[in-house]
């Protein structure tokens, strides 16, 4: 893709970098927001997250070789500071990180920006049960549709071992949806 070589030009550059990064930014916002909401679940957790994540961006795009692709190397970030704040919660509240999933999904039902009904809450339950890369690997592929290639790329694990992981995650999700 010629526009995403133009664009890393333009935000490794100073004289082009801020009206890069102001496309960038309105280029993947979305995506990227969906993307940690389906990790935190919460939105004032992901609109943090979103903003750490594009200030990682700005500060860490001069080390971007183009090994991967753009996209794949914020997601990586996106991925890697939503499992930090993850941690950060569990930490703070003394808990464990699935627990602080537990804690989010609990708290989606009054979350105005969730507009999900009783069957997307349980579903959002099932994944949370999931141990955290099949929960990603899930998430990326059902919610996100993102081909194994990609999320290859963003976890830096093999496209077997994402299937295996997704196969799995597939089969506890539906068993838990059998017995919930």
């Amino acid at each position: 893709m010629n526009n995403e070589i133009q664009l890393v030009k333009e935000l490794q550059s100073q004289q082009h970098k801020e009206k890069a990064f102001r496309e960038l930014i309105s280029l993947y916002k979305e995506r990227l927001y969906w993307h940690i909401r389906n990790i935190v679940k919460s939105h004032e957790d992901t609109d943090d997250v979103l903003q750490n994540t594009f200030i990682k961006i700005y500060k860490n795009i001069n080390n971007f070789k183009g090994d991967s692709k753009l996209f794949s190397w914020m997601y990586r970030i996106a991925t890697n500071e939503s499992i930090t704040l993850l941690n950060k919660n569990a930490k703070r509240l003394q808990i464990t990180s699935e627990e602080v999933q537990q804690l989010a999904i609990n708290n989606l039902t009054s979350d105005v920006y969730f507009e999900g009904d009783a069957i997307q809450l349980k579903l959002q339950k099932a994944i949370a049960t999931l141990p955290e890369k099949q929960q990603l690997v899930f998430n990326m592929k059902y919610f996100e549709n993102l081909k194994y290639k990609e999320i290859s790329d963003i976890l830096e694990t093999s496209e077997g071992a994402l299937k295996a992981s997704y196969h799995i995650a597939v089969k506890k999700i539906e068993v838990y949806l059998t017995d919930n």
